[in-house]
């Protein structure tokens, strides 16, 4: 309990001081907004499966499990329901919220571009804490976020014309460690994950049975403090993960490693590790961040990379049938 208690406060310390790179390549603090809603684990008393909102940002309510589940739903304006589109999930991090995932990892501007629906759920709260449940640290939690998981898609397929071989995962930290998990325990659903400073945790790792070839990105800073890039007890680490998936998915065993180019002229350059020869024309990729702490990289940011624009281009390239043409 004592160790479960050391992890949280550690990882509750993203929604204050998230780290991202400067010029030089260092930390600096880039917090993402946090607005964390405490009526997000009620009782079924409360009106549920409603959307409120005008425009193309919808706030919505989601009666799962006896719980009313929250979660934010943005349909471009370039849906016109005459034709199927993908649906992105972007789970956010510990202690964090909705809102301030879809501030932080903004893909609103993307989906209006490439035609997708995007979908921010909120978690519940553990310990007050809003969290998705992965194991590790959010251990006592009793919630089933994979279930709620599968019925949003289910929700979302009925009121929108959704291209249900698309339906990809996203998030930040603990959001990305519920996009592994969804790989692992919902991979009928997803074609595709990304996880942006997340990881997987032991009872992932040991329990992962994908039911089909998956395409797997992670984006990870080599400085990473709050969840170590070189794994810890109650986290894997990134060559883990990696040798995981490349293995899991048939891939080469020796990936390639190129240096990405140091756009920003900061001296600090990223690499990035492509397994190849995957089943199904499947990819397993890494992009170490090197010198980059618990951050979502932008050059806003001071990285020469942007996560949005890196992720949404890998996602969108795999359907559950194969390379999408």
């Amino acid at each position: 309990m004592q160790r479960t208690t050391l992890i949280l406060l550690q990882i509750a310390l993203v929604t204050l001081t998230s780290a991202c790179g400067g010029g030089s390549g260092g930390n600096s603090s880039a917090t993402p907004e946090v607005s964390v809603n405490t009526t997000t684990q009620t009782s079924n008393t409360q009106t549920a499966d409603e959307c409120s909102g005008s425009g193309s940002q919808l706030d919505c309510t989601f009666n799962h499990d006896g719980l009313v589940r929250e979660y934010i739903l943005y349909v471009p304006q370039s849906y016109t329901g005459s034709e199927s589109v993908p649906l992105l999930f972007n789970f956010h991090g510990y202690g964090s919220s909705a809102i301030g995932q879809m501030n932080y990892g903004d893909f609103r501007v993307l989906a209006e571009e490439e035609q997708f629906i995007l979908l921010a759920p909120q978690g519940t709260l553990l310990e007050d804490t809003s969290h998705w449940n992965v194991g590790s640290w959010t251990s006592e939690s009793t919630v089933d976020d994979v279930g709620f998981t599968s019925a949003l898609i289910d929700k979302i397929a009925t009121d929108y014309l959704i291209d249900l071989s698309r339906v990809y995962s996203t998030g930040m930290s603990n959001g990305g460690y519920m996009s592994h998990q969804l790989a692992c325990l919902l991979s009928d659903n997803f074609a595709a994950i990304a996880s942006v400073t997340g990881s997987m945790s032991p009872e992932t790792f040991n329990d992962c049975a994908p039911t089909h070839s998956t395409s797997v990105l992670q984006i990870h800073g080599t400085e990473d403090d709050v969840v170590p890039y070189a794994g810890a007890d109650w986290t894997k680490s990134m060559d883990a993960i990696m040798d995981f998936w490349s293995t899991y998915n048939g891939c080469d065993p020796a990936p390639s490693i190129t240096a990405l180019p140091d756009t920003n002229e900061d001296g600090t350059i990223a690499d990035l590790i492509a397994y190849a020869n995957c089943i199904n024309n499947v990819e397993v990729q890494l992009y170490r961040m090197n010198e980059m702490g618990h951050t979502w990289p932008e050059p806003g940011r001071g990285w020469d990379i942007s996560g949005i624009n890196v992720i949404w281009s890998f996602l969108s390239r795999h359907s559950l049938n194969g390379l999408v043409e």
